[in-house]
């Protein structure tokens, strides 16, 4: 199958609606000790996207070095109990975006990268953030999901946007140079109100966004902004499909036509784009999905949820059992803990309530190494699409005793905070060369997961 660059195609154009027709508005193995078995996956994980010989494959037997780190941002907030949500990588690299409890979305540009051995890191002794956000959108409520366009690159103005949902809003579509409002995608229930989607979706092709609610799916063509959508049911005829609110939505990068839905009522189904016909519907995780991801290849699947501390492998060409589970920190936790497969499609790292950063190899399903990341949980885990860079956001809710007042929370500089992390890297022939032929991990999770935090 062709590979496609989507970091310098842009097949189509999103509305550009600043032109009247929509106002513009300002807005060791094992943590839990346990064997597993080393189960290999077919190499396709990784051999299958095509890659330059000069990519940065990265290193984790090394700890990675703290680049940017930011915290005083989401403390300056009127909620005194607020909290990242969550963090993601543009598509093109040049900045990130945060959700936080205060219902703002804060853009970060990345500045210029230096590769030098010599540059130096950033400390938490500090008592500035490394820089300002560089846009600041607020929203009317609670935001339940957010996501980039797929095809946004800094070069070209028309395409960066990106897409946010909210607790009695329709979806918002924001341009991320200025922080306008671009344009929205409104559903109506059975009574004609605005009901919420709990979660979005840009299709790989760039023309249409999906959008989850309770047992449906909605589908919004963005050069069409307004009420104008398609609705398909997750359930069938015979009340067989997927029941439930759902949480997460993601498509196969292969373009091979085919998305899955996490729900809350503990499945995954598998659709096709086109028809939206439900092919399988998967079970067998143990709380309500709330993140869910393809492989780079599209044959394998992973899926988190609330109060699960495994991420389910499924083999998408047989999906009668899970291929192999890896473990995170999130027993006790109803937060959306996002993971993310690096760019060179072979590790997944997760966060946690442990503050840890797990890193898994996809090939045997093994723990490979970790890293204290933040004090507190570990929301959200993105890796750069390009360097060998990921970003992380910490928080989780905090209550306080009625009895000590109104006083702020004291919170140290690595909780509730985003930090930029740089890592070392290899080309792929150094990788293949030395990593695989040497020892991998300098120390074991059983020393990570017990030292002091």
């Amino acid at each position: 199958m062709e590979t496609r660059n989507l970091t310098k195609t842009l097949p189509v154009q999103v509305p550009n609606l600043a032109s009247g027709s929509v106002p513009s508005q300002s807005s060791d193995g094992n943590p839990m000790g346990e064997e597993q078995p080393s189960i290999e996956v077919a190499a396709e994980t990784t051999e299958s996207v095509e890659q330059d010989n000069s990519w940065p494959v990265i290193r984790f037997d090394l700890p990675p070095q703290r680049t940017h780190h930011f915290y005083k941002q989401f403390r300056s907030s009127p909620i005194p109990n607020n909290f990242l949500k969550g963090i993601k990588w543009s598509p093109d690299g040049s900045c990130f975006l945060t959700s936080s409890e205060d219902k703002t979305l804060r853009v970060f540009s990345l500045p210029d990268y230096c590769s030098s051995d010599d540059s130096i890191a950033c400390s938490l002794d500090t008592d500035q953030d490394s820089y300002d956000s560089s846009i600041v959108v607020k929203e009317g409520e609670s935001v339940y999901d957010f996501c980039w366009y797929p095809y946004m690159t800094a070069s070209d103005p028309v395409s960066c946007v990106f897409a946010s949902t909210t607790r009695d809003h329709p979806i918002h579509l924001w341009d991320a140079s200025s922080g306008l409002l671009r344009c929205t995608y409104r559903a109506y229930d059975a009574v004609d109100e605005i009901t919420a989607a709990f979660s979005i979706s840009f299709n790989p092709a760039g023309n249409k966004m999906f959008a989850g609610y309770n047992k449906s799916i909605r589908v919004f063509d963005i050069h069409r902004p307004g009420r104008v959508f398609e609705q398909h049911s997750t359930l069938q005829g015979n009340k067989e499909g997927q029941t439930g609110i759902i949480s997460s939505i993601a498509f196969c990068p292969t373009h091979s036509g085919m998305l899955a839905t996490g729900s809350y009522s503990h499945t995954t189904a598998i659709f096709r784009e086109d028809n939206m016909e439900l092919l399988y519907v998967l079970h067998g995780q143990e709380g309500g999905i709330t993140h869910i991801q393809f492989s780079r290849d599209g044959n394998y699947l992973y899926t988190g949820g609330r109060k699960d501390p495994y991420i389910l492998c499924w083999d998408m060409r047989k999906t009668a059992e899970v291929v192999y589970k890896l473990y995170r920190s999130t027993e006790q936790t109803n937060q959306r803990i996002l993971f993310d497969v690096e760019p060179y499609g072979r590790y997944l790292a997760t966060g946690g309530q442990d503050g840890l950063v797990h890193v898994y190899d996809l090939q045997s399903g093994q723990w490979i190494s970790g890293f204290q990341a933040a004090a507190d949980t570990v929301n959200g885990f993105s890796f750069h699409p390009i360097l060998p860079m990921a970003a992380s956001s910490s928080g989780h809710r905090r209550f306080q005793v009625p009895d000590d007042g109104p006083e702020d929370l004291c919170l140290h500089g690595d909780e509730n905070c985003a930090t930029v992390w740089s890592f070392s890297y290899a080309s792929a022939v150094e990788n293949g060369a030395n990593i695989h032929g040497g020892e991998f991990n300098s120390q074991s999770e059983n020393d990570m997961i017990h030292q002091d935090t």
